[in-house]
């Protein structure tokens, strides 16, 4: 009987070390997005997918598809932090939803920028060799924030 609540409780550990690796990966994953396109002024490469990705951009519009190869996006200025990021797993360490608050500033080359980005987000991660990849998003501006001025992948 020892036996038995002893693997029990074992098993309960290693799940709940398991969930909170999902989520801590999940979470670095957002934040070092970020902080590598701040860093290199352009978008991350192979961050979607290999089936694309749903999204709803802050800018409004109809629903976009985001291709698993979308070209990087170049910035003459980017700001954005993730704040407030909470993590949803699905099924462990396979998918997840990520929900968090993004604030700052960018301005893509060859497009109007954005002063005071600030919207709420909502990501659905999923877990491919090895890495987390989004495969569907929604942005939706906070009330005395703004959206991008997009409204289609060129």
């Amino acid at each position: 009987m020892k036996l038995v609540k002893y693997l029990l409780i074992s098993l309960c550990s290693i799940s709940t070390i398991a969930l909170a690796d999902t989520v801590a990966e999940v979470k670095q994953t957002i934040e070092m997005a970020n902080a590598e396109t701040k860093a290199s002024m352009q978008s991350q490469p192979d961050t979607v997918a290999a089936a694309g990705a749903l999204e709803f951009w802050s800018s409004g519009g109809l629903m976009q598809r985001v291709p698993a190869n979308s070209a990087v996006q170049k910035f003459e200025h980017f700001g954005l932090t993730a704040k407030h990021i909470e993590v949803i797993p699905l099924e462990e360490g396979k998918s997840a939803v990520a929900m968090y608050y993004s604030e700052g500033y960018m301005k893509p080359v060859g497009s109007p920028g954005t002063s005071h980005y600030l919207t709420r987000v909502t990501e659905v991660y999923v877990k491919e060799k090895g890495k987390w990849k989004v495969r569907a998003a929604h942005f939706s501006p906070v009330t005395g924030g703004e959206g991008t001025k997009q409204t289609s992948i060129d």
